[in-house]
């Protein structure tokens, strides 16, 4: 007969493989939830848009942030991350993402919210390029699954534009 040890190991082998094979149909069945997050950001008030001394424009945005990212959520997720940032062109780069805002949303009881605040950090571009520029408010996210891989995704708001001159 086999020795308690060789019963050990095989009862081990079985469940790690057991386990393996409910995380992987656990990532596997991520794939099959239908995500509709929403959300809408609203520039209440822009504080000030001023010229520092570096030469570098700077703005202090007072924003509504509402969103609603409930599906995001299954049996499978642990928290999602979440930012706001700002997305314009400049004449030196095709992209420049600024971060105004960030949270973690732990629960799907937290995923439906609506936050008054003015931006977290801060609204700075190196030059003077912001005085009459256009920009994008987009609000990513990044899913941190219980067990699989880690997915992010995005949804941008366009026809925001800031003031021709400083205040």
């Amino acid at each position: 007969m086999h020795s308690f040890g060789y019963r050990a190991n095989a009862l081990l082998t079985l469940a790690i493989t057991i386990l393996a094979f409910m995380c992987a149909f656990a990532s596997f069945s991520d794939n099959f939830n239908s995500l509709t997050p929403t959300a809408e950001v609203q520039v209440l008030n822009i504080n000030w848009f001023q010229k520092k001394p570096d030469g570098d424009d700077e703005v202090s945005l007072t924003l509504n942030i509402s969103a609603d990212l409930q599906s995001l959520f299954t049996w499978n997720t642990k928290q999602v991350f979440v930012f706001l940032a700002a997305e314009y062109e400049t004449p030196k780069n095709a992209l420049n993402q600024i971060s105004l805002w960030d949270g973690i949303i732990p629960t799907k009881e937290h995923a439906k919210f609506l936050i008054h605040t003015t931006n977290k950090y801060r609204f700075v571009d190196q030059g003077s390029n912001l005085r009459g520029k256009g920009f994008n408010l987009t609000l990513h996210w990044h899913v941190m699954p219980k067990t699989g891989k880690m997915s992010a995704n995005k949804l941008v708001m366009t026809g925001y534009r800031l003031p021709e001159t400083y205040r």
